[in-house]
């Protein structure tokens, strides 16, 4: 008996498919569901996905996608999306960037362009306040922010669109880990902000899909 089960039903019952969780799963099973996903003629992503294990899928799938920074693997190339930006991902620093990959590849991955917009934190404030009338335009907003994770609450201050706060591991001293941040972005005085788990580009990435699927519709 396999050790999966598949739910090939999650993208007509909820709008997405099934992503594979890469770090637990041995290269065996990862090489079976990517199979399965193959037989039935759709793309897999898998996250988290070490470095080890996708050299060897990489062989396996020569055209695959793997991005060593964020640790995202797709089975089949990604497609060219056409069209306006929908998301916009913001960090507060370059050192985020393993977390906007991450959600930026899962929102490509479901069919939706989105922005990068890297390194403007608070400790320079302006960068943020010259892009205001820019970021206006989306109708979501992805903030990524470590050390004591200011940033979602300026922007929330800022702008009107939904705002999914995703708390960064960057950071030493007590900023160490992520804690800082998430309870500073749970905290948040900036009414209304959702907030994800720490480095959870993924997370913040399927909720902003949630958001545009109502909206779509």
């Amino acid at each position: 008996m396999d050790n999966f089960n598949i739910d090939h039903d999650r993208e007509n019952r909820i709008g997405f498919p099934e992503v594979v969780y890469g770090v637990n799963k041995s290269i065996e099973d990862l090489s079976q569901i990517l199979e399965n996903y193959n037989t039935r003629g759709k793309n897999a992503m898998v996250t988290k996905l070490q470095p080890e294990k996708a050299a060897i899928l990489m062989a396996e799938y020569p055209n695959a996608f793997y991005d060593k920074l964020s640790n995202i693997f797709m089975a089949q190339p990604l497609k060219e999306i056409h069209g306006e930006g929908e998301v916009a991902i913001i960090s507060a620093g370059t050192s985020d960037i393993h977390i906007v990959n991450e959600a930026y590849y899962t929102l490509q991955f479901m069919g939706i362009k989105a922005q990068r917009v890297n390194d403007v934190g608070v400790a320079g404030i302006h960068r943020i306040m010259d892009l205001v009338e820019e970021l206006r335009s989306y109708k979501i907003l992805i903030v990524i922010a470590g050390f004591e994770g200011a940033l979602p609450t300026v922007v929330g201050g800022l702008l009107h669109q939904p705002i999914i706060a995703v708390p960064a591991d960057v950071g030493y001293g007590v900023a160490e880990g992520g804690h800082v941040a998430l309870n500073a972005m749970l905290s948040s005085c900036a009414n209304g902000i959702t907030v994800v788990n720490i480095n959870n580009g993924y997370g913040a990435a399927m909720s902003a899909l949630r958001i545009l699927n109502i909206i779509k519709k």
